[in-house]
């Protein structure tokens, strides 16, 4: 321990995380976990480097000033949230992505601008995403939280929360009359006297009706109020046919929303989200996804499924190829899995070089 606090002094930090300790071990020629790294065939020298590499990707990471929407949940921490209803029944997106855990959303500029847009009117500032069922509407959503978190968003848009509601979780054990309008007024309230909050309602279309138990009202009517007076800021999102069966039939609530159609992507932009999603599928499975992997999953998917919708469909191909190929390398020998693995990641490298337009290491490569 004495070995790793001299470690993080030298790098000029001021804790002593798992990365010094393990630096202060390889330290130690004669130590136990060096001979136990020996035999592993463990080049140390490189794990060293990749220890610095680490550490200066993560002194970045700490030394970045905080956001208006990093500081904006710091403080709510620490005062204690003025939503605990909505808190309990809804996701908070922006939380997650601060944490790094939504997907990249490409190609939806267009669609996040008019949300945007919207949300900047007076009243009636309550958009509706309408589209087909896996065009991407919740990644407008998602899109928007993440230009909320690096501050690529007009001013009355800084330190916004963007919260998704759980309309099924609200309804859940609701045994008695009058429970399900109690919570759902409750979180009308909270989100009114919080003007940081935005929510986010996946179908929509389900408020109609829903919670109506006899001699109840049901949840669009509890809503309508609220959304009325432009103080309850709410993302909804619904398919074209239940907007056309649910909210156009209802003209009290239609007026209240803004409509921003998804539509559906080219096979071209959907080649552009699934190189976006590479990584996160490639960690996922343990494997390396080809460039014409990802064109292909985008361009037969587009050709040969016909009952769904890009880029929902072409994802799952990508998805479902991965599953299968990990399933397939754990029935291989373990000494061809290693090669197998090591072939990908010479690949991978490989296109990076040519990308980079570093022909000549890419020759190196294809040579080795």
């Amino acid at each position: 321990l004495e070995m790793a606090v001299h470690e993080s002094k030298d790098l000029s930090q001021n804790f002593v995380g798992t990365e010094h300790i393990l630096l202060a071990l390889i330290a130690e020629s004669d130590g136990v976990a060096m001979r136990t790294l020996d035999k592993l065939n463990i080049d140390t020298e490189k794990l060293r480097s990749l220890i610095f590499a680490y550490i200066e990707e993560t002194q970045e990471e700490i030394l970045r000033p905080l956001t208006q929407a990093e500081k904006f949940l710091l403080e709510r921490d620490k005062k204690g949230s003025p939503t605990p209803t909505l808190d309990e029944y809804a996701e908070n997106v922006t939380k997650e992505a601060i944490d790094g855990n939504l997907d990249p959303v490409i190609g939806r500029e267009k669609e996040i601008d008019d949300v945007i847009a919207v949300l900047a009117r007076r009243t009636k500032n309550n958009p509706v995403l309408i589209g087909e069922p896996g065009v991407g509407k919740t990644a407008v959503a998602e899109g928007l939280a993440q230009l909320i978190l690096t501050e690529k968003v007009p001013d009355f848009l800084d330190g916004s929360l963007i919260m998704a509601l759980d309309l099924g979780s609200i309804l859940a054990g609701t045994k008695y009359r009058g429970e399900f309008e109690e919570r759902l007024k409750r979180i009308v309230e909270e989100a009114q006297n919080d003007s940081a909050v935005i929510i986010v309602i996946d179908e929509i279309h389900t408020l109609v009706g829903a919670g109506a138990a006899e001699g109840a009202v049901d949840a669009a009517n509890i809503l309508k109020p609220a959304l009325a007076r432009g103080k309850f800021r709410c993302i909804g999102a619904t398919t074209n046919d239940e907007y056309r069966k649910y909210i156009e039939r209802d003209p009290a609530l239609e007026r209240r929303f803004q409509p921003v159609h998804v539509e559906e992507p080219s096979v071209g932009t959907t080649i552009e989200i699934l190189r976006g999603l590479r990584s996160k599928f490639e960690q996922h499975h343990t494997l390396s996804y080809h460039d014409k992997a990802l064109e292909q999953a985008a361009i037969l998917s587009d050709k040969y499924v016909a009952d769904r919708y890009l880029p929902d469909k072409a994802i799952d191909v990508l998805d479902e190829a991965g599953a299968r190929v990990r399933l397939e390398n754990r029935r291989l020998p373990l000494g061809l899995r290693s090669l197998m693995h090591e072939l990908q990641e010479t690949i991978k490298d490989k296109e990076d070089c040519i990308k980079e337009h570093d022909f000549e290491a890419a020759k190196q490569l294809l040579d080795h």
